[in-house]
Formats: C-alpha cells, sequence, structure tokens
C-alpha cells in the first residue's frame, strides 16, 4: 500500500520534469519532425536501406584477406606474396574397424592400399607428391603400433583447377572406401579439414535465422497481442540488419569478413532492433492510455524512451569498438559490423518508428490474438516485480547480500578458466566425417591431420638446406615424441614450405609445448645459421597460441576502455558518479556469473550429453573478451531504461524508495520481454554445430538472464535503496511532497 501524495508508479507530468536534458529535448525534436513529416521520414529510410544493400554490388574488386596474428601472420603473408600457390596436403587413415595385426602382415589392408594408391594415380593431374606406407621407404607411414597406414598426397594446382582437383581426389577416395567395407578409409587434410568447418558454419548460418525468427515472432505476438503491433519490431530490426549487411559487404573490400561475424551480426541485430522498439512502443501505449494524443505520446516517449535507445546504443558501439584495441582483424570486422547494425536500429528508432507508429495511430492496437489482444494493449506495471522491489527496499541488504553471495559462488568456476581454442577436431562432432578422421589419424598418426608450417624464404636455394632438412629429421627423432613424422617438404615459389606433426591434439597443451620448441630451438638451430635465410612458423597450432596470445596481451587495454568509457558514460546520462560506480559493479557481478556458468559447463564438461558437445579442457580464447564488451554495452538497455524510470519518478516528487519501487514496476514488462527475445535469439547459438557458437549461446544467454532478474530486480533496488537519495547525487528543492513506501 502507498500512502501520501500522488502514485510513485508514474509522475504528475512527464513533459514537467525538472530535470529535462538537452539530448531528451533534441530527440523530442528530431521525433517531431519524423512525425509531421512522416512520409519524406518512411520513404527516407526506405531509400537509406536500398542504397546501403547496393553499396556492395557497386564496388568492384574482390573481397578483403584477413591477416594473422603473430609469427603466423608473418609465414601466412610470405606463402600469399608467391606468384604459385601453396599446395593443399590430404591425408588418407587406412586400418582395420576392429583392431587388427601390423599393417604389413593385412593382405587387406594391402590390398586397400594398392587400390587406394592406384586410382589416386589415374586421376588426371589431379594429386601430386604421392606417398604411401607400401613404398620402400614408407616405414614413417605406418603407425607407431604398426597397425594402421597414412597414405598421403597434395592437390595439384594451378589455382583455378584446385577445386575440381580436389573434388576428383575426394571422390576416388570414397570410391575405394566403398569397394573395401571391411576397411576404415577416412581422408582428412588442409582442403577435407577447411570444407568441413565451412559447411558446417554456412549450415549453422541458415539454420540460426530459420530459428531465431519464429522464436521472435511469438515471443511479440504474445508481448502485444497484435499482429500490427508486433510486426513493427520485425519491421525496424528486418531493414536494419538487410541495411548493416549491405554495407558490411561493401567494407569487405578492405575487411575480411567471415561467415561467423555475419552470423553473430545478424542476431545482434535482430535483438537490439526488437529491444530500441520495445521501449518505445511501451512507453507509446503508456501516454496514449493516459489520455494523451498520439503525436503528445510519441514525443514524450522520444524524450524519454528515445534518450535511453540512444544512450544504450552510442554504449554497445562504443563498448564493442574496445575490441580494436586487441589489433585482430576479426574483432576489427565484427566491431565495424556490431557498429553498422546497432548504428541503423539507433537511426530507425528515432526517425523512422515514430513516424511509423503516428501513420497507423490507434490502428497499431488491431488484429488482435485472441486471448491475448485484450490483455496486452494496456500498459500496466508488473504486480510480481513491485512487490518483490517492496520487499528489496525495506530489506535491502539481507536481499542484496543474498544476490551477492549468489553471483559470487556462480563466478567462481572462473577462477580456473582455461582459454583455449577447439581446433576443427574438438569444435565440430565426430558426425562430419572429415572430423572424425581427423580424431582416428591424430590417435595413430599423432599430429598428421593439423602440422605445423615451417616457412623459409630468402636464399632457398642455397645448398645447404638440404643439409639443413637432415638436421631437422635428426632433431624429430629426438624431440621426445613432441615433434613427429611424416616431414614433408614442398618448394612455392621463392619460399620453401616444411609440414611438421606436433604432438598433442593441435591446440592443448602438448601441442602448444611443441610448437615452442620447434618455434625457439630447432628451426633457429637447423636453419637460422644459414646466411640470407628467414623462417616462420605458422599453421592451426600456431594460429591458435599467437591469436590466445595476442588476446591476452590486449585484454587489460580492452576491459580499462570499457569500464572507463561506461563510467563517463553513465556519468553524462544521470549526473552522478555514485549510480555510475554502482552500475559498473553491478555488471561485473552479472559478467563473472556468466563466466563461471561458461566455465563449468564446457571446461569442466557439464550438461555436455544435453548440448551436444565435447568437452576438451578449456574455453575459446576470444570469447570471455568479447563477451565482456558485448556484454557491458547490450546490458545498458535494461540498465539506464530502468534508471531512467526511477529517476523520473524521483523528480516527479517520489520519495527514493518510492521511485524504485515505481520505475521496477513500469518498466518490469519491457525489461523482461526484452531480456526474454534477446536470450531466445542467442539461445539459438545453442542449437548448433560447432562449440563456439554453443559457447557463445550458453554465456550471453546466461547473462541476459541474470541481468535482467537478478541484477535488474533485486541488486540494483537494493544498491539503491541503501544509497537513498545520495545516490542521485542532488537535493530535491525543499517543500516537494514524497511518497513513501508504506511498511
Amino acid at each position: 500500500m502507498l500512502r501520501k501524495g500522488r502514485s510513485p508508479d508514474r509522475p504528475a507530468d512527464a513533459g514537467s520534469q525538472p530535470h529535462r536534458d538537452r539530448s531528451g529535448a533534441l530527440i523530442e525534436r528530431l521525433a517531431g519532425w519524423s512525425i509531421r513529416h512522416r512520409a519524406i521520414a518512411i520513404i527516407g529510410w526506405l531509400a537509406l536501406v536500398a542504397l546501403a544493400v547496393l553499396s556492395s554490388g557497386l564496388l568492384p574488386g574482390e573481397d578483403a584477406r584477413g591477416q594473422d596474428p603473430g609469427e603466423t601472420g608473418v609465414a601466412e603473408q610470405v606463402i600469399r606474396d608467391q606468384p604459385g600457390y601453396e599446395p593443399a596436403r590430404e591425408n588418407v587413415l587406412v586400418q582395420a574397424h576392429a583392431g587388427g595385426g601390423r599393417f604389413v602382415d593385412d593382405p587387406e589392408l594391402r590390398r586397400t592400399t594398392e587400390d587406394l594408391v592406384a586410382t589416386l594415380r589415374r586421376l588426371p593431374g589431379a594429386v601430386a607428391d604421392l606417398r604411401s606406407p607400401l613404398a620402400p621407404d614408407g616405414r614413417q607411414h605406418i603407425s607407431r603400433d604398426g597397425t594402421s597406414g597414412l597414405v598421403t598426397f597434395f592437390i595439384a594446382g594451378p589455382n583455378e583447377e584446385m577445386t575440381e582437383h580436389y573434388r576428383l581426389a575426394s571422390a576416388a577416395v570414397r570410391e575405394v572406401a566403398q569397394r573395401h567395407p571391411d576397411v576404415r578409409v577416412v581422408q582428412a587434410g588442409d582442403q577435407s579439414l577447411a570444407a568441413a568447418v565451412d559447411q558446417s558454419i554456412k549450415e549453422d548460418f541458415s539454420r540460426s535465422e530459420f530459428i531465431s525468427l519464429p522464436i521472435t515472432v511469438l515471443i511479440l505476438l504474445f508481448v502485444f497481442g497484435s499482429l500490427i503491433a508486433a510486426s513493427i519490431p520485425l519491421l525496424l530490426a528486418g531493414t536494419t540488419v538487410a541495411a548493416a549487411f549491405g554495407l558490411l559487404g561493401a567494407v569487405g573490400k578492405w575487411l575480411p569478413i567471415n561467415s561467423a561475424t555475419s552470423s553473430m551480426i545478424l542476431l545482434i541485430g535482430v535483438a537490439v532492433g526488437v529491444d530500441y522498439s520495445l521501449f518505445y512502443l511501451r512507453r507509446e501505449r503508456e501516454e496514449r492510455a493516459a489520455g494523451r494524443s498520439v503525436g503528445d505520446a510519441l514525443r514524450i516517449s522520444a524524450r524519454t524512451s528515445g534518450r535511453v535507445v540512444v544512450v544504450s546504443g552510442l554504449t554497445v558501439m562504443l563498448c564493442v569498438g574496445g575490441l580494436l584495441l586487441t589489433g585482430l582483424t576479426n574483432f576489427r570486422a565484427l566491431t565495424i559490423g556490431t557498429a553498422l547494425v546497432v548504428g541503423f536500429a539507433l537511426l530507425g528508432s528515432v526517425t523512422v518508428l515514430p513516424a511509423v507508429l503516428s501513420l497507423l495511430g490507434s490502428w497499431v492496437e488491431k488484429a488482435r490474438v485472441p486471448w491475448l489482444g485484450k490483455w496486452r494493449t494496456t500498459a500496466r506495471e508488473s504486480q510480481i516485480w513491485m512487490a518483490v522491489a517492496r520487499a528489496v527496499v525495506r530489506r535491502p541488504l539481507v536481499f542484496g547480500g543474498a544476490a551477492t553471495l549468489l553471483l559470487g559462488l556462480m563466478a567462481m568456476p572462473a577462477l580456473d578458466m582455461h582459454l583455449q581454442d577447439a581446433g576443427p577436431t574438438n569444435s565440430l562432432p565426430r558426425t562430419v566425417s572429415a572430423v572424425d578422421g581427423a580424431i582416428r589419424m591424430q590417435e595413430a598418426f599423432p599430429g598428421a591431420p593439423t602440422p605445423a608450417k615451417v616457412v623459409l624464404w630468402g636464399e632457398v636455394d642455397d645448398p645447404a638446406i638440404p643439409a639443413a632438412v637432415d638436421r631437422l629429421h635428426d632433431r624429430i627423432a629426438g624431440s621426445g615424441g613432441l615433434l613427429a613424422e611424416p616431414m614433408t617438404v614442398v618448394r612455392n615459389g621463392a619460399a620453401v614450405v616444411i609440414r611438421v606433426p606436433l604432438a598433442g591434439s593441435g591446440t592443448d597443451e602438448t601441442s602448444n609445448r611443441a610448437l615452442e620448441l620447434l618455434r625457439d630451438q630447432v628451426v633457429p638451430e637447423t636453419f637460422g645459421q644459414l646466411g640470407g635465410i628467414e623462417h616462420a612458423v605458422s599453421g592451426r597450432t600456431a594460429f591458435a597460441y599467437d591469436f590466445t596470445n595476442q588476446v591476452r596481451a590486449g585484454t587489460p587495454l580492452v576491459f580499462g576502455f570499457v569500464l572507463l568509457l561506461a563510467f563517463v558514460l553513465l556519468l553524462a546520462a544521470f549526473r552522478t558518479s555514485t549510480v555510475a560506480i554502482v552500475s559498473i559493479l553491478l555488471n561485473m557481478l552479472s559478467v563473472g556469473a556468466a563466466y563461471g556458468a561458461l566455465t563449468w559447463v564446457f571446461q569442466d564438461g557439464n550438461l555436455a550429453g544435453a548440448l551436444g558437445f565435447t568437452p576438451y579442457g578449456g574455453v575459446v580464447g576470444w570469447l570471455p573478451l568479447f563477451m565482456f564488451a558485448l556484454l557491458f554495452g547490450l546490458s545498458m538497455d535494461y540498465h539506464i531504461f530502468i534508471l531512467s524510470r526511477i529517476r523520473e519518478r524521483w523528480s516527479g516528487g517520489a520519495s527514493a524508495r518510492a521511485a524504485i519501487v515505481g520505475g521496477i514496476g513500469s518498466s518490469a514488462s519491457v525489461v523482461t520481454s526484452a531480456a526474454v527475445i534477446m536470450t531466445a535469439v542467442f539461445a539459438v547459438f545453442v542449437v548448433l554445430t560447432a562449440v563456439e557458437y554453443k559457447m557463445l549461446g550458453v554465456g550471453m544467454s546466461v547473462a541476459i538472464l541474470i541481468d535482467a532478474t537478478i541484477v535488474r530486480g533485486v541488486l540494483l533496488p537494493a544498491a539503491l535503496a541503501l544509497l537513498g537519495e545520495r545516490a542521485w547525487g542532488i537535493r530535491k528543492p525543499a517543500g516537494e511532497p514524497r511518497v513513501a513506501v508504506s511498511r
């Protein structure tokens, strides 16, 4: 029950608050122009979207190629600069289905190998440097336990024919496997693993589109109860994503854009586009329910919810911009893509959205869904969350302390988080034939599916190089198993590429130790003494190693940038350092709990069966940093929206605690709806194939749920209740009424 004065659940007049800021007034004027010139605003928006979509096709030239980090990038650039091509190496494992005897003594294994070699040799110039365990020098192509054989070859060039040559070779391997059903014949190598990853990403991208849209539609129908009202957020999100993808295609001429980046930008665009529409539509409904005209309701919505959208959108773009400090090409593309899609969503929400709502007027409530329409068309406070808020503000220490303890316990597993990229054999399930083959090949011939590549350039015609290669063979034999055979040497233009298998799974600690041995000792001691020769080591293990190290080096800069930026933006939005500091601390608790859940599920292997992945003892190296920047931006949507509602009531005459209850109650339905949509959108990643996507889906979904419930529903009101009027940093004029919560 409330006592004394007017209800804290809405201010007396949203248009007469004592703390109207210039940014809100500017957004109100912009929305007012759109309302008065709605035809121009709508046509202009559609023209802008069309121009953005067409922009990628108007620019000539090929798409940009990425630059890998560290020594890997140096080696790959040398290979890329060669006039010829780098031959792709493929491997075929030949072994009995159920452990058999020695390879050399098994007639069926020998016949299968002879058939495979003969079939590949009959191909018209498709393969080169074909090697067999049955050759006189083939001992290195027989596993240590003697039960498996390895046939290796390079896909022959030139570049324009490599795809066809790979298709022919792969078809030949499948034909041999069908002719010998009692023998396991599986292929894995440079091209086959890359093709498996690319195909998986494309399928995941299509699946995410197929699943996320129907889920979003159903939730919007439930939230609004009207087909027309539910379609507005979808139209804004759809045009926003289309425009962002169009410009992203143009940006791709200068920055490499991969499929994974496109998939994440799609879901981020849908999430923020729907969120921003929800903020507007809820406030507009609330003001019309209070008796205001459509135009007045929209102008007030622009000044209040529109301001929240602008601040939160800028926060997302700037926080994600912190990823640029890592210097990684993948993050650069993702940052620009996120900035584009959020920027378009922001622009559309303060221009075309008010124009469309003005055009529709009361028609926005038409086409109601049976059983939902009548209930959903009225803006109302959440009685459940108001009851929670009342309980929290009465005993803030008890509830706030319990919530803090809970999130602290959830965050504890993150103390043991181990950053480790998955690699193809850990990322994709064994149902992918190339992955299953690579895992079996790894067990029989460690490092063969994804070897390190030692790249030499400079005076590569030096006659001392063959002797150095022989010394490399000796060092491999004396490496204690960290380096392995078979080693291959191939000339590529003015460079030499030596493939050296590494022990371990490809990205684990054993593989990293093998890489460090190769880079720091073996290669310098073998080739470093040759004048005019430069060297670098690349490969899948080297890429993951260099990428993770660069992420770790950039993490302090990104964390510092995001935290400082969030403080400045919150200080500018609310003009109180107390609210800014509290908000940052609450966000840190939310992110920490999400990190803990991520570690507990994926690194420790809990819920592996339910989520359909195989744990490999780590968390993808880029994910925690990306999640930190993105969550700090996205969480500001809810945070700023709720704080603005609380501040609005406090400025309108409510007491500090009554303002908290009213602000939580009036914003709860929007925050809950937006959180459900955003959680559902990111949860789509959980059903995708790659373990990296599953990690992103679980991490983001858990963080958003915690943020919208425990943090915004319990910790935020508890912190503000403890601070009282000191939270806002200014005192009200004497004699203003107060509305308190009855005990």
